[in-house]
């Protein structure tokens, strides 16, 4: 739209880019390589914890995260010169967008126009708020002001726009022909930007919380401490990266890359590292002025975060056959040496604790301890509001199919509601309540962590709005399971409709169980995420020197999984928990805040209650 870059990506640059992608592999594969012995370890020291301080009381739904598809008419500004043409637009179950020519092309199997995977995109619905962005992109000097041609396609009035704001990648344009219509696509967007970006916080492998590990530590060492949405990385498709590359699909291997779920956050960061250079070298030369600028400036950066991508890829394939041997190799050795390496951790703890506990305990007081209450009350009304609602529209649902029973509805109608109540966590006009009671603090948490370095407010809603959905699913798991093993056909339909009164009954407790645990792990998992690395950054000056005085130690075992600046980094996360558990007792009101690695719930359910769950777990659902 408008000025286009004035050089394009040529082979010179195309090459410096290549450089700048394989010398951050060189530099962050060996912590990753780290983070995964160190994972390892974790995870088998976990599995020593007796599980039924694991267990969770809701059963877990077999559902696997997604948005519910959505399609349908909308226009959309593309083209040089570029012009609003209507399209057909499909949001899929996995979070990408899609847009054909129309809707037949789509029905009958074509290929789309164009795609999108939704990764890191932001919706706006106000064109003045969207214009605004542009202006702040790509400032002007005064004297480029003069010579401005006006753009009357952007800024033409739109009454019902969407658009989708990327930092690296080009914007996506689209109007709609209703406000109805406009909430709606608004809505399943929203889902679908979610989703995408959650894939490595939803994730329990312990590859992904290497992978998660290793990208903090790679900034630390580059001087950048605060916690960001770096992190919001999707499960990137190789079809994106061809599709804006222009690769052959047999240069790029198979459909889904092996090291797909990271390929945004890498290249995410190095996008951040280039973004300065880019714009200091290149801004500056593009053609045009104003709003015609800054959407080249778009253009530009796209083909950027393309190459970036690619490269990334690569990198991340290539690396994927040794990932796989050094796991297994982990496993074995570590399994043999458990008990050494964790007596030996405890030890060289206890030393260093003893070494840093006059400043740290010094900065806890000065930087921490004032502000732990206002923000644990603050994520603890985020959390519980959210809740909350879900637990309205649980109860809602559960009542709603007791009064469907006791009315004597048809087979089909039966099935209907079931069906209906058991898309209840994947329907975005339903659980948008409980979305938007997550959204309500932002703005105040955003004010709270700024002093901390914390920028990453809105992967912490997307945390609280995932944790939503999948109590609900499963609650919603539960209740299907529970109801299908206590109904049968002798039961009249006011007995049927008083057995689910006792299964609702089990199901709200069991949910209130677990969301109590969920909300303690919620709160405290993202505040070691605002404290852990303010605290590092404060102490990196003092402390650190300490470290090399307990190495020795450390390397004379020769396992990867220890390392001095990991053992340094539990200390500091230690005593942070002990700080936080202690708010959080004051909070909940609670005898012990503490919970199993993986636990959901620290309390078990009555044990009649529990053999009739083990039986309802081998039935099938209501039907």
């Amino acid at each position: 739209m408008g000025g286009r870059p004035s050089s394009p990506l040529d082979k010179r640059q195309q090459q410096h880019l290549k450089g700048q992608v394989d010398a951050l592999m060189k530099n962050f594969l060996p912590q990753y390589r780290v983070q995964l012995a160190a994972s390892v370890l974790r995870q088998i020291s976990r599995e020593l914890v007796p599980q039924e301080l694991a267990q969770c009381q809701l059963l877990h739904s077999k559902k696997l995260p997604r948005v519910r598809e959505h399609r349908g008419p909308l226009i959309q500004l593309q083209g040089h010169p570029p012009q609003w043409q209507p399209i057909f637009c499909v949001l899929r179950g996995d979070g990408r967008l899609e847009w054909f020519s129309h809707r037949e092309e789509y029905e009958n199997g074509g290929r789309p126009l164009g795609s999108a995977a939704l990764t890191g995109y932001t919706v706006l619905t106000s064109q003045r708020e969207y214009l605004h962005l542009l202006d702040t992109l790509c400032p002007d000097s005064p004297g480029d002001r003069t010579q401005e041609e006006p753009d009357p396609l952007l800024e033409m009035p739109v009454n019902f726009p969407l658009f989708l704001q990327h930092p690296f990648r080009r914007h996506l344009c689209f109007s709609a022909a209703t406000g109805e219509t406009q909430r709606v696509w608004r809505l399943a967007l929203q889902g679908g930007i979610r989703l995408r970006g959650t894939v490595l916080q939803r994730s329990q492998a312990p590859a992904a919380h290497a992978f998660l590990d290793a990208i903090r530590l790679y900034r630390q060492h580059k001087g950048h401490f605060g916690h960001d949405d770096t992190t919001l990385g999707s499960d990137a498709e190789v079809s994106d990266v061809q599709a804006r590359t222009g690769t052959p699909r047999n240069s790029l291997g198979p459909q889904r890359s092996p090291g797909s779920p990271l390929l945004q956050v890498l290249t995410a960061v190095l996008m951040q590292e280039l973004l300065p250079v880019l714009q200091a070298q290149i801004q500056t030369g593009l053609r045009g002025t104003g709003r015609a600028r800054a959407w080249a400036w778009t253009e530009l950066l796209d083909a950027v975060h393309a190459a970036v991508l690619a490269g990334a890829s690569a990198g991340l394939r290539s690396f994927q056959p040794e990932k796989d041997e050094l796991l297994a190799a982990l496993d074995r050795t570590i399994r043999l040496d458990v008990d050494h390496l964790l007596s030996l951790r405890e030890q060289v703890s206890a030393k260093l604790l003893t070494e840093v506990q006059g400043p740290l305990e010094s900065c806890l007081r000065r930087n921490v301890d004032a502000q732990l209450p206002r923000l644990t009350q603050t994520l603890l009304n985020t959390v519980e509001a959210a809740l909350a609602a879900v637990q309205t529209l649980l109860v809602q649902g559960m009542d709603r199919l007791s009064r469907h029973l006791r009315g004597s509805p048809s087979s089909t109608r039966l099935r209907k509601e079931v069906y209906s109540f058991g898309e209840m966590p994947w329907d975005p006009e339903l659980m948008r309540i409980c979305y938007h009671e997550a959204e309500q603090s932002r703005g105040h948490l955003g004010q709270l962590v700024a002093a901390f370095g914390f920028s990453g407010v809105r992967s912490l809603v997307f945390g609280a709005q995932d944790l939503s959905q999948q109590l609900m699913a499963d609650a919603v798991a539960t209740f299907l399971q529970l109801a299908d093993q206590c109904l049968t056909t002798a039961l009249d339909c006011i007995q049927a409709a008083q057995q689910l009164e006792k299964v609702r009954g089990r199901v709200l407790k069991k949910f209130q169980s677990d969301s109590s645990s969920a909300q303690r792990r919620f709160i405290r998992g993202w505040q070691i995420c605002i404290f852990l690395p303010f605290v590092l950054s404060q102490l990196e000056p003092s402390c650190k020197a300490e470290l090399p005085e307990f190495e020795g130690e450390v390397l004379a075992v020769g396992s990867p999984a220890l390392t001095i600046e990991g053992i340094y980094e539990d200390v500091i996360r230690g005593a942070l928990l002990q700080r936080i558990d202690r708010e959080l007792k004051k909070a909940l009101g609670a005898s012990d805040v503490s919970c199993a690695p993986n636990g959901c719930s620290e309390v078990p359910w009555n044990q009649v209650e529990a053999d009739e769950e083990t039986e309802a777990q081998r039935g099938t659902c209501l039907k």
